[in-house]
């Protein structure tokens, strides 16, 4: 899978990303924000705290993180099956 390899905050609950394959773009997550461990985020210097790991997926204080085959989906609007195309439904004759 592709990884992330440059992250950018713009604005709130909004950054700019870019994936290996080059691919890039701007992601919003305000969706998530506030809901869950994403509630952490309503506290600005936590979200502004963004950094990518070692595996390429984005990640916060707090142990709030997300891996970078959901935001490739969201940047590209690709549905998973066309990113995993072993996740289509196999027919059977049964």
């Amino acid at each position: 899978m592709f990884k992330i390899v440059a992250v950018k905050m713009l604005r709130r609950y909004q950054l700019w990303i870019r994936f290996s394959d080059g691919k890039e773009g701007e992601v919003d997550l305000s969706d998530l924000a506030g809901r869950g461990v994403f509630k952490a985020w309503e506290a600005p210097a936590i979200f502004e705290a963004v950094r990518i790991d070692e595996s390429g997926s984005l990640v916060w204080p707090n142990d709030i993180d997300l891996c970078s085959d959901s935001l490739y989906l969201r940047l590209t609007g690709k549905s998973p099956e066309e990113l995993f195309p072993n996740l289509r439904a196999v027919k059977t004759g049964a």
